[in-house]
Parts: C-alpha cells; structure tokens; sequence
C-alpha cells in the first residue's frame, strides 16, 4: 500500500496520541473529521494499524531492569525452533523475541524488577526453555532512544523527516 502525504501526517499524529480525537485528527491534517474517520478506518482494514495500546512506565510499575538475552539453540530444526517459540510465549517477563540469522538463534528483551529478579526469571524461565544450549544475557544501563514504528517520510525537497504538513 502507498501512503499519501495525508496519511502520513495521520500516522504521525497517531503516533504521538493514538487517543485523539476525528476532529483534532481533522485540524492538524486540514480535512473534516469524517473524512479522517474514514481514513483512519482504511489503515485499520489494511492492516497498516495493528492496534492501540498505551505506554506504560517500567520505571513506576517497579522493572527498573531490562535485560538483553541472546540465546543459541541446540538444534535449528523446523521442530526445535517451534517448541522454542511455543515456550518462550509463555514467558511473563518476556517482552519481544526475534529470531535472528548470525550467530545467536534469538534474542530477547527481558524486564525484571532487580538482579535479584531476573536471577529467578533465569532460573525459573530462561533455562527451561527447550532446547536452549546457550543463553547470554547483558543489562541495559539506560534507554537512549525510543521510537514507535514509522516510515520515513520524503519532504518536497527530497529530505527524509516528518511528513510535510
């Protein structure tokens, strides 16, 4: 699907509040608000908007840990993998997995309240999972950057930024 200028900047003010409201929606983009509703409503059906969700603090929920796990399996098989990903679907404090190509099968961001805490989510999930013949894990020190899934947006003059508004 291709997006015009419109709704890219759409997508960039949901982005920013997935909560606005058709007619703020329809002030910053310049159409009416039922022609945003149905706009927004065509990204939903095409499946260029997955959802809405809000953005929880780790920090105030008490996970003040985040924990980069790379994990190498013993076997690459059609059924090793399945099982894996069966498993670590079960897994709480797992947040994202990704398999990977290189030398690492996949990795994981964990989030823990503590050392302590992901000592016992090592112990109670991490090792359980099957097939799992390596596990390596290193602790972020502190977020730098954090953004939501967005294209880069082509200006007038050629330049990657924003969506021209």
């Amino acid at each position: 699907m291709t997006l015009d200028n419109l709704s890219r900047i759409l997508l960039s003010e949901l982005v920013e509040d997935g909560r606005a409201s058709h007619i703020k929606l329809a002030e910053c983009i310049g159409l009416s608000a039922t022609a945003v509703a149905r706009r927004q409503r065509a990204l939903e059906e095409e499946g260029v908007i997955v959802g809405y969700h809000a953005r929880l603090s780790q920090k105030v929920l008490g996970l003040g840990v985040t924990v980069i796990v790379r994990l190498a399996l013993n076997s690459q098989s059609e059924d090793a993998l399945s099982a894996f990903e069966k498993a670590v679907a079960k897994c709480p404090s797992v947040l994202r997995c990704f398999l990977m190509s290189g030398e690492d099968d996949y990795l994981l961001t964990v989030v823990a309240r503590d050392v302590e805490d992901f000592e016992h989510v090592h112990k109670t999930q991490l090792s359980r999972l099957p097939h799992v013949a390596r596990i390596q894990s290193s602790f972020a020190l502190r977020q730098v950057i954090e953004r939501p899934v967005l294209p880069p947006f082509r200006s007038a003059d050629g330049r990657v930024g924003q969506a021209d508004r």
